[in-house]
């Protein structure tokens, strides 16, 4: 199957400054990926390629299999673009705002009605429908902005930082819409700061850093990294007696206590494979120990991210606690 969104070998320079560096990676259609990197990491300048915004120095970039570059008109009916700057016309009230964006994709008559109907209720700008356009706080003007991104119902959707500047409620209200719309079918890719909620939402993440991409897979990939040795870390509390814990783990192979706490303690599992840990459990039960808690460690993503790119070439450090069930 095509691609909803395919990037090869792109470079972007701007005199010295090697803003996007040889970076490939494919999004299939109907997924949600989370474009990660810091300012200046070359995020916004792959974006504005895909919107056909920008033209690549070299390298290809295809949206649902169509040239950004040889067939950019036919890019713009397939995508839907968010930027993280967003400007209106202070004359016009919201309404009219959407209508002129639906007047200038072609839209007439009763489908433009209909369409602006549509897009208006889904973004909920009807309650605001005769307010000025400019007159709006962050989060609605976010959801305006999305909306306009969604009048001709592309197929893609590029949203850079949609989250940027809102309060806790307006985010929760972006993030809604954000899963119905990959409910819908949807593919977007969309750059944030916010990494827990990137994880949440996404199927994918891509990290890029000085214009490199460093990391493209799933969430817990990053999550679950083992150790230097390829080893995990497990948090275990027993309901009472927590120094039989130590006694136990002598007598087992490949696991370590590395840390004693008040109920039980730290423990290091010589492998990654689940299995083992299952099995780890399964023979502390046996033996009698009051397990009360058995949880594999793992990071969040900001330290994911923070163990790449703070420190390129070495290990990342020991994974902190998160609960994780091992069911």
């Amino acid at each position: 199957m095509t691609p909803a969104i395919r990037v090869h070998n792109l470079h972007r320079h701007f005199g010295s400054l090697k803003a996007v560096n040889g970076i490939s990676f494919e999004i299939a259609a109907g997924s949600v990926c989370g474009f990660i990197g810091a300012n200046g990491a070359g995020k916004t300048t792959t974006m504005r390629i895909l919107a056909t915004l920008d033209s690549p120095g070299a390298g290809t970039v295809e949206i649902s299999g169509v040239d950004v570059v040889q067939e950019p008109w036919k890019v713009r009916h397939r995508l839907g673009w968010m930027p993280d700057h967003f400007n209106v016309y202070g004359h016009m009230s919201v309404l009219e705002f959407m209508d002129f964006h639906a007047r200038a994709l072609g839209f007439r008559g009763k489908e433009r009605q209909h369409r602006l109907q549509e897009v208006m209720e889904f973004t909920d700008l009807m309650p605001i429908a005769d307010r000025p356009a400019n007159k709006l706080s962050k989060g609605m003007t976010q959801r305006l902005c999305l909306g306009r991104a969604l009048v001709h119902d592309p197929d893609v959707l590029v949203l850079d930082e949609p989250a940027a500047g809102l309060d806790p409620q307006a985010r929760v209200e972006l993030k809604h819409l954000i899963r119905l719309l990959a409910a819908d079918g949807k593919t977007l890719l969309i750059s944030s700061h916010i990494l827990s909620e990137l994880g949440e939402m996404c199927d994918s993440l891509i990290f890029i850093n000085h214009g490199s991409i460093i990391h493209d897979g799933d969430a817990a990939s990053l999550m679950r990294q083992t150790d230097a040795g390829g080893g995990i870390y497990l948090n275990v509390q027993l309901a009472s007696n927590p120094e039989a814990l130590a006694a136990w783990c002598l007598m087992q192979p490949n696991v370590k206590l590395v840390e004693a706490g008040k109920h039980g303690g730290r423990l290091r599992l010589a492998t990654d494979d689940p299995t083992q840990a299952a099995a780890l459990l399964s023979r502390m039960v046996k033996d009698g120990l009051p397990v009360m808690e058995f949880h594999r460690e793992q990071r969040n993503l900001e330290d994911a991210f923070m163990a790449m790119v703070g420190r390129p070439g070495m290990q990342p450090p020991p994974l902190p606690s998160q609960p994780e069930s091992m069911d």
